[in-house]
C-alpha cells in the first residue's frame, strides 16, 4: 500500500528555481492544467447559486474572487470562499449587475435599431458605429470592474473610474477573454449533443477564469497608479 500513501502524501517536483516564469498563453494553460478539478466544482457551485436569477450578479462576482486567486496562485479553500465572496458582494454585486445589465440592453436596442435603419439610409451608418463602439466598451469595461470590485473596496465612483481607466490602458486582453468567452459557447452550440455537458462542467468558471487572467494586469496597474503618484504630488505640494 505505499504507493497510495505516496500518492498523496508524497511531494511532487516542484519547479526548478532558475526556471523563467510563465507569461500569456503558456501561463494560462498551467493555471488551467493545475486548477482545472476547481473550476469544475466552481462551475457547479455557480450554477447552483444562480438558480434564483436574482442571484446571479452575486454569483459571479463569487466565482471573480475566486478566480482572482487562481491567477495569483492563492491557496483557496472553494465552498468557504465562494460562500464568503457571495454574502459579501451580494448587494453590491446586484447594483452593478442591474446598471450594467440595463445598460448593454441599451445597446444592443440601438444598435438593432440603427441596424435595421442603416439598410435603407446610409446616414445611420454613424450612430451604428457609435453604437457599436459603446457596446464594446461597456462589455469590456464590465469585465473589469467585477474584478476590480472583488479585488478592493472602492466606492462606486471611484471604482467606475478606475474600471474605465483600466479599460482605456489595456483594453486586448479583456477583449480576447470575451471572445473566449464567446468561442466556448460556440463550441456547445456547434458540437451539440456532444458538447451538452458543457456548460455544466466548466463553461461558466473556464470563462470566468478567462476574464480575470485577461484583466488581471490591467487591473493591478490601476490600483497600483495613486500609490506611485503620491510622492510626486508631495514633492509637487513642497
Amino acid at each position: 500500500m505505499q504507493w497510495l500513501r505516496d500518492m498523496w502524501t508524497k511531494e511532487g517536483p516542484g519547479i526548478p528555481k532558475d526556471a523563467p516564469a510563465k507569461t500569456g498563453l503558456a501561463l494560462f494553460a498551467e493555471i488551467l492544467a493545475r486548477e482545472w478539478w476547481e473550476m469544475v466544482k466552481l462551475n457547479i457551485l455557480f450554477i447552483l447559486a444562480s438558480l434564483f436569477v436574482v442571484t446571479l450578479p452575486a454569483a459571479l462576482a463569487a466565482m471573480a474572487r475566486v478566480s482572482v486567486a487562481f491567477v495569483e496562485d492563492r491557496n483557496t479553500y472553494l465552498l468557504r470562499d465562494f460562500t464568503e465572496a457571495f454574502l459579501r458582494y451580494f448587494w453590491r454585486a446586484t447594483a452593478w449587475g442591474l446598471a450594467l445589465a440595463g445598460a448593454l440592453a441599451i445597446g444592443v436596442h440601438a444598435i438593432a435599431t440603427y441596424a435595421a435603419g442603416a439598410r435603407d439610409n446610409l446616414m445611420l451608418a454613424a450612430p451604428l458605429a457609435i453604437a457599436l463602439v459603446a457596446a464594446a466598451f461597456l462589455a469590456v469595461a464590465a469585465c473589469h470592474l467585477i474584478v476590480l470590485m472583488v479585488m478592493r473596496d472602492l466606492p462606486a465612483l471611484r471604482l467606475l473610474r478606475l474600471a474605465a481607466l483600466a479599460s482605456v490602458a489595456r483594453p486586448l486582453p479583456a477583449v480576447a477573454a470575451l471572445a473566449f468567452n464567446v468561442a466556448l459557447w460556440l463550441a456547445h452550440i456547434l458540437f451539440y449533443p456532444v458538447s451538452v455537458f458543457m456548460p455544466a462542467t466548466f463553461n461558466f468558471s473556464l470563462g470566468m477564469f478567462a476574464v480575470a487572467f485577461g484583466v488581471h494586469r490591467a487591473v493591478v496597474l490601476v490600483l497600483d497608479l495613486p500609490e506611485a503618484m503620491r510622492p510626486h504630488r508631495h514633492f509637487k505640494n513642497n
